[in-house]
């Protein structure tokens, strides 16, 4: 299927819009929040396209389905994100092919990307994934082991900690969203008040941006609303684990 290049193009700018009037009514700076495109399912030509209206920054989930459209968007310079899931058998593949890691939940990940990022590549910058919701079925570390995650993190060679990243609960709760948002924001002040030199908090997707905005996002992850529905069938890793 081709993609309806148009629909891409006015979905960014109205995700665009949508965080300026946001922001805005928060008495933030648009320039603050950066918008990442979350762009699992969508194949390379609508990455491309997105591109071409304006948009560099793309988070992949699932490292099989990333490393097949990296090679058809090489002469493109994309800043890739890793939002999803991360297996230890992927370490290697994910150091060696992303700018940025948003999910990093335990020190054995941590470890084995550090040592897994070649050293001609400047550090890979990364985020702690904190479970703000506590489900189950939800990746990242409990908030009250963020910080001796985020101390172990900032000791090694090859990473850079940047924030925080979550993914809340999807309910239309208005109340339950905020207390979540929050909770990752208090995360992040909480770490910035131990010392860590932190500029990310990455929480917020098409459904729910604009409270995540209000509650102190600094990126925002954003498919469906740029991109349209998902495409599917999704790889296999979806299996593993669900998330974005």
């Amino acid at each position: 299927m081709e993609p309806n290049t148009t629909t891409i193009a006015s979905g960014l700018q109205k995700v665009k819009a949508r965080i300026r009037e946001v922001a805005g009514r928060a008495g933030r700076d648009p320039a603050d929040i950066t918008l990442l495109a979350a762009s699992k399912t969508n194949p390379a030509e609508c990455l491309r396209e997105a591109f071409a209206a304006g948009q560099a920054i793309f988070g992949e989930n699932y490292l099989q389905e990333a490393l097949g459209k990296m090679p058809e968007l090489a002469d493109l310079p994309i800043e890739w994100h890793f939002i999803g899931p991360i297996q230890s058998n992927k370490t290697r593949r994910i150091a060696e092919n992303f700018s940025w890691v948003h999910s990093i939940d335990r020190k054995k990940i941590a470890d084995r990307l550090s040592k897994d990022r070649p050293s001609v590549l400047p550090p890979l910058q990364v985020c702690v994934q904190i479970n703000v919701s506590g489900e189950d079925s939800k990746s990242g570390v409990a908030p009250e082991e963020a910080a001796e995650l985020a101390a172990h993190i900032a000791a090694l060679p090859r990473l850079r900690l940047r924030g925080v990243m979550a993914i809340p609960e999807l309910t239309r709760a208005t109340a339950l969203q905020r207390s979540q948002f929050r909770m990752l924001k208090d995360a992040y002040d909480r770490l910035r008040q131990e010392g860590h030199d932190l500029d990310t908090v990455s929480m917020g997707m098409s459904e729910d941006l604009d409270l995540a905005i209000e509650e102190g996002a600094t990126l925002v992850r954003v498919g469906t609303a740029i991109f349209g529905p998902r495409r599917y069938p999704i790889p296999e890793e979806l299996a593993i684990a669900r998330q974005g």
